[in-house]
């Protein structure tokens, strides 16, 4: 039996550890659950639960644990210059930049339970920001051996990255997620070689309107492309995860 419920929460803007910390404590509670399943077999009835967070992070960069640190460009005293953090974390992928004006989303879900493969997953989140990004009128795609959302992905020289994606799953439960460039600084890509690339750029929704949306009004559009291609529903707040 699947579960079509999800807990949601707009953290709002929210350092990167302490949200990390967030969904490392939501991923037990559903291997908690799968867990008692395993021990009872049939005579347990409880479903495991499903949560998603968006968020901003101040500026930081984190690697993937097979990913490169060299594609840092720069030391961790300039670092420390621009007032931006480093973490290499337990996803997959290479390094990325958050920031303010960025949307990260984090789906902390058991896939077993809403029958998804890890592709159809990546795919789904891929497909909700490709259906936002057309709301707002602007084309986007994917890219031949690489994850995220691409605009002009056809044309190797002009293709640029709008969404990065990076998850890790455990037991069938996935951690991480997305980061969709809404009003992203993109001058903070110069720092590193965005997702491994080396001859790839990097853009914002803000840069390929040529104004500023409502980041909220995407969020919105973003959250209802989600729940309708998941076919999930909001039942409630992941609330005090980040209390001690």
């Amino acid at each position: 039996m699947q579960n079509h419920n999800v807990i949601f929460q707009d953290l709002g803007l929210i350092d990167f550890k302490e949200a990390w910390e967030m969904q490392q404590k939501l991923f037990q509670t559903i291997l908690g659950v799968k867990e008692r399943r395993l021990h009872q077999g049939h005579s347990f009835h409880e479903m495991t639960p499903s949560y998603l967070l968006f968020c901003e992070h101040p500026h930081v960069f984190t690697v993937g644990r097979n990913g490169s640190e060299s594609n840092l460009l720069v030391g961790r005293p300039f670092l420390e210059k621009i007032q931006a953090a480093f973490y290499r974390i337990d996803r997959g992928g290479d390094i990325t930049y958050h920031g303010p004006g960025q949307l990260v989303g984090y789906p902390i879900v058991d896939l077993e339970n809403m029958g998804l493969s890890v592709k159809k997953y990546i795919h789904l989140l891929e497909e909700s920001v490709i259906m936002t990004l057309k709301a707002y009128g602007v084309s986007a795609g994917r890219l031949a051996g690489a994850t995220g959302v691409w605009l002009d992905p056809a044309d190797r020289k002009a293709a640029r990255k709008i969404c990065a994606i990076g998850v890790r799953v455990s037991r069938g439960v996935t951690m991480h997620g997305f980061a969709f460039n809404i009003l992203t600084d993109l001058h903070y890509y110069n720092y590193i070689n965005p997702c491994g690339f080396t001859d790839k750029a990097v853009t914002s929704l803000e840069k390929e309107m040529g104004v500023s949306p409502d980041v909220e009004k995407v969020k919105a559009t973003l959250l209802d492309n989600i729940l309708s291609l998941f076919n999930i529903r909001i039942v409630g707040e992941a609330v005090n995860t980040h209390q001690p």
